[in-house]
């Protein structure tokens, strides 16, 4: 028997189609790329790929974007192959990193070929699991470095989502890894049945009639259905005509049941268990709570004892006073009537509970934020979403195609379900036609992210030299795509070329038939016929003709200036409370200004709509500068980052008695006067020989076809010439402030050689990687006790999820040694600032961002030994609302970053012991119990 059929024999299913064709094309010793749907199986592929390099003797790395995934694999490998075979690296964890099979982030194993790790030798297989995450825009790159480090010899097995253009991502592998076998399942498992929830009603959201392939119609009788509730509605409005406002929106809410209504009747339809996807970690919670206060319950008697068993256990390192300030009886208490909340706020303990309880089919609702549907593999029978518009942490924005397939994807578990579900709760702002628009556009391309960054320089040159790290750029995904681009345009230029050839012969013979000048000669073919009078000809007349149309719309184009200037002046002048009316194609109604614009030359008030929704409008959104129509008066304790604060805005705004000018919004012209350009142009063309020439017909057509000929060739010449690699231009730029600050220096030959401040950065992988290196250099973190450099390096990594800082020194948190060394670390990231920008241009993807001391109050507190409760209230007192789960990521990657630094600085410097015993002061509660 071979290998693949060993594996096979220890499966309780067979494999399908693709499974075993991507198998066999491993046993066969070539890489592959699997794209298949979420919940298809694709993970049996690596599985294999595991059981190859066991069977073999040789290692393999098993690679996951995310903590949760990495140890959720691990799990499952273990119980497959035992502990003693299988280890995990996530950066939090290290166990038995030794073993054949080693579960890791994917970012442990780019440190580890930087760092030409031992434990590489004998590695034969890595498994990338959601490799597309390689589009990522903070996290992508690390995907590429991967790919392009291996050594030639390892196979790699790239799992995927499906994407639209799988063939030109295998290519590229192929290109760089050696022999790579592409393969494509459209095909679902499990299928995915798509719904429409109307008040009490569920219809399918496809019409039967419709062929299953190609573009679906919807489902008429939920259209005719929806029709008839809005005559209803429309009847209930006209007789109640005249009562305006809090009752307006009552009426709004009314079209959707309360969720314990809404689980029941999913219930009675079979289809839970069921994932609630709600944009926001505050609505999960909403949700919960509201279900909780109902006499909801979804589980047994017997089931509550299963439930306790499971949650004890999460929750053994859980001190009491701990348990209680994270509401631990609430959260039980719904877990034991079958239904919990599930997002990153929530203590990774908690969340773990929650996938435990619903994976063994103890719970049957969760409500989620989107974080669920990327990682961990938690099917679920049905997935239903309240709403297609989600908060981006500062305007509500409509879900993609892509989010919506990754969404709905978790619907369907294999093995369990004959189909899985889909169900949009039906508002008057859901329209069929947009779900079914969502619904049908099945995949997504992938585009590289991949962009030289100051670390990954350093590590690059430090492996490679600098032609070395050049040829790895020109590998990359990124200039793959750039140089088929290139290709594909490069031919586009030449058949337009020979077309323009072709139309001028054809132009010149129908002229001289006309006994007319052609205005181009053969000799001059592709070119206008050089001399003093441009306007001469039939050419010279056709081009008299486009000036005049360039003079109209440049003339145009200046009367919009002026008046998006006259717009934005007035944007900019918006204060809070001020009150206008919002007239564009997403937003019609009156708006309250929030907050001020930020940026005068291209100002972006924040707004909140009449019904709640608070969104950035800039000129587009206005034909004519916007009116202050009244000032309202926002209370200074209204938080709109919240819904409840924004929905009490939106009632004094509805209140307040300002009303919107009536009437059709239509753009006020300028007086201008007479253009003389225009004028003597059109003079010029009515005394032009051709302009009263009959039967030109056909050389009109030529001549039009000739003016489109040549745009398109001075567009695409113009386009190759400026598609230089913007990768190497970035390489460049990175590598003049390297050199500049000292990070990089002439090895003696005509190349580049790290420098010892250099190895330093190498071994720093934070975002601001040179800031961190810097301050370092700069000596300022090495009087700090424990605590405080714990207080100042959390500065390097957390990102507020609100603007809160209020500027200056004095406001800064923490002792007066943290505030000087907060104040030194901004001097020093002022100084660097002006070196980046000054190579870059300004370029914001190659600048550190600011330091961010939001976090400096907590983690101090907890550093010093504090409890989790004064930890919490030591970030609200500075404006930050932190909730657990936060608290723990944060600290969780400022440990990270102080176990770099400790590595990067040589461990007889001070400045590493304290680091030592910052991460010591910082390990324990809550922190502890999730890094074990």
């Amino acid at each position: 028997m071979s290998t693949l059929d060993n594996f096979v024999a220890g499966l309780s299913f067979p494999l399908d189609g693709f499974q075993r064709e991507a198998c066999e094309v491993l046993e066969s010793g070539r890489g592959v790329l699997v794209c298949a749907p979420t919940g298809a199986g694709k993970t049996i592929v690596g599985e294999f790929a595991v059981y190859l390099a066991l069977a073999q003797g040789t290692k393999c790395f098993y690679t996951t974007p995310i903590k949760a995934l990495s140890n959720q694999k691990y799990h499952d490998l273990v119980d497959v192959h035992g502990a003693e075979a299988v280890g995990l690296l996530t950066g939090d964890n290290a166990i038995n990193s030794s073993a054949p099979i080693v579960v890791m982030t994917t970012e442990v194993l780019r440190n580890m070929i930087y760092a030409n790790s031992p434990a590489l030798q004998g590695l034969s297989h890595v498994v990338m699991d959601e490799v597309h995450f390689l589009a990522d825009r903070f996290r992508g790159a690390v995907w590429e470095e991967v790919i392009l480090g291996l050594d030639p010899s390892v196979r790699v097995v790239s799992l995927s989502a499906t994407v639209s253009n799988a063939e030109e991502f295998g290519d590229w592998i192929a290109t760089v890894r050696g022999d790579t076998e592409v393969i494509v399942s459209e095909h679902r498992p499990v299928p995915l049945h798509q719904y429409m929830l109307v008040g009490g009603r569920l219809f399918e959201l496809f019409d039967r009639k419709s062929p299953p392939h190609g573009r679906r119609q919807v489902n008429p009788e939920l259209t005719r259905y929806i029709k008839q509730r809005a005559l209803l509605d429309h009847d209930d409005r006209d007789s109640g005509r005249g009562h305006r406002g809090r009752g307006d929106r009552r009426h709004r809410r009314s079209t959707t049941m309360p969720r314990p209504r809404l689980i029941q009747l999913l219930e009675e339809d079979a289809l839970l268990p069921a994932i609630f996807f709600i944009f926001s970690r505050k609505g999960c919670e909403d949700a919960f709570v509201q279900c909780v206060r109902s006499d909801l319950n979804l589980l047994e008697p017997e089931q509550v004892s299963q439930v306790d068993e499971v949650v004890e256990r999460h929750l053994t390192d859980l001190s009491p006073g701990d348990a209680e300030v994270l509401g631990v009886e609430q959260w039980w208490a719904g877990l034991r009537r079958g239904f919990a909340a599930h997002h990153a706020g929530m203590l990774p303990m908690f969340r773990q509970a929650v996938e435990e309880l619903f994976v063994r089919g103890l719970t049957k609702v969760v409500f989620a934020t989107e974080t669920l549907a990327l990682g961990i593999n938690m099917p679920a029978r049905s997935v239903v979403l309240e709403r297609l518009i989600k908060y981006n942490g500062e305007a509500h924005v409509d879900l993609t195609p892509g989010e919506y397939t990754q969404l709905t994807g978790r619907a369907g578990r294999r093995g369990i379900d004959v189909e899985g579900n889909a169900v949009v709760l039906w508002t008057p702002e859901v329209l069929p036609d947009r779900v079914a628009g969502l619904a049908g556009a099945r995949t997504f391309p992938l585009r590289s992210s991949f962009r030289p960054e100051y670390n990954m320089v350093l590590n690059l040159i430090h492996r490679l030299g600098v032609e070395g790290s050049r040829h790895l750029l020109r590998r990359s995904f990124a200039q793959f795509q750039t140089d088929r681009t290139l290709v594909g345009q490069a031919r586009q230029l030449d058949h337009a070329r020979r077309r323009l050839r072709k139309t001028d012969a054809e132009l010149i013979a129908a002229a001289d038939k006309a006994g007319l000048d052609p205005g181009i000669g053969l000799d001059d073919a592709g070119d206008e016929r050089p001399g003093t009078d441009p306007y001469a000809g039939f050419l010279g007349y056709l081009t008299l003709r486009e000036d005049i149309r360039r003079a109209e719309r440049e003339e145009r184009f200046t009367r919009r200036i002026e008046n998006e200037n006259a717009v934005a002046e007035d944007l900019a002048a918006l204060k809070r409370g001020h009150v206008i009316a919002v007239s564009s194609r997403r937003h019609r109604g009156l708006a309250v200004v929030l907050l001020p614009a930020e940026q005068h030359l291209d100002p972006r008030p924040l707004v909140l709509l009449e019904d709640g929704y608070t969104t950035r409008v800039g000129a587009d959104d206005f034909l004519n500068p916007p009116q202050v129509l009244g000032n309202l008066r926002i209370p200074r304790d209204a938080d709109t980052k919240s819904g409840r604060g924004r929905r009490r805005v939106a009632e004094l705004l509805a209140s307040s008695g300002i009303t919107r000018p009536v009437g059709r919004q239509s753009k006020r012209r300028r007086q201008t006067g007479g253009d003389s350009e225009v004028a003597r142009l059109r003079n010029r063309l009515r005394s032009h020989p051709i302009h009263k020439q009959p039967g030109l017909d056909k050389l009109f057509r030529l001549g039009e076809q000739r003016n489109r000929l040549v745009r398109d060739v001075a567009s695409l010449e113009r386009s190759i010439d400026e598609r230089k690699s913007r990768l190497e231009e970035d390489f460049d730029i990175v590598v003049a402030v390297l050199r500049e600050l000292g990070y990089l220096e002439s090895d003696g030959r005509g190349g580049l050689q790290v420098t010892p401040t250099g190895d330093v950065l190498r071994r720093i992988y934070a975002e601001t990687d040179l800031l961190v290196a810097e301050c370092i250099r700069a000596g300022i973190w090495h009087r700090l006790s424990p605590v405080e450099l714990a207080a100042v390096v959390s500065s390097m990594v957390y990102q507020s999820r609100r603007d809160t800082y209020g500027g200056g020194i004095d406001s800064m948190p923490g002792s007066k040694t943290v505030r000087e060394a907060l104040a030194e670390t901004l001097a020093v990231w002022q100084a660097t600032n002006e070196v980046q920008a000054r190579h870059s241009g300004g370029s914001e993807s190659l600048v550190t961002a600011e330091p961010d001391t939001g976090f400096c109050a907590p983690i101090s507190a907890w550093a010093a030994g504090r409890s989790l409760d004064e930890a919490l209230t030591a970030a609200s007192a500075g404006g930050n609302l932190l909730s657990p789960g936060d608290f723990v990521r944060w600290n969780r990657q400022v440990i990270d970053l102080l176990e770099q630094i400790r590595n990067s600085v040589g461990a007889d410097d001070p400045l590493a012991g304290t680091a030592r015993r910052a991460v010591k002061s910082l390990r324990r509660g809550v922190v502890a119990a999730e890094l074990e």
